[in-house]
């Protein structure tokens, strides 16, 4: 099973992330950080080792508004 997190800015720093489809959440100041704790969280909830997924994939989601002028 591959687990895909949705990862943000956090509007404070550093980046906010969620699983699609589970409800995980991690957190950090840092990428390095947020990698590390987007392991612990998925290891938390998948506590059974045949249900672990094998691949997290972290999918970096940057929203951005560009202003357009007037014609």
């Amino acid at each position: 099973m591959e687990l895909i997190f949705e990862v943000r800015d956090a509007e404070e720093g550093g980046y906010h992330a969620r699983a699609l489809g589970h409800a995980i959440f991690a957190q950090g100041d840092s990428w390095d950080e947020l990698r590390a704790n987007a392991l612990d969280a998925a290891a938390l909830h998948f506590e059974d080792a045949e249900t672990q997924p094998r691949l997290i994939q972290l999918h970096y989601v940057r929203d951005e508004l560009i202003p357009v002028a007037a014609a």
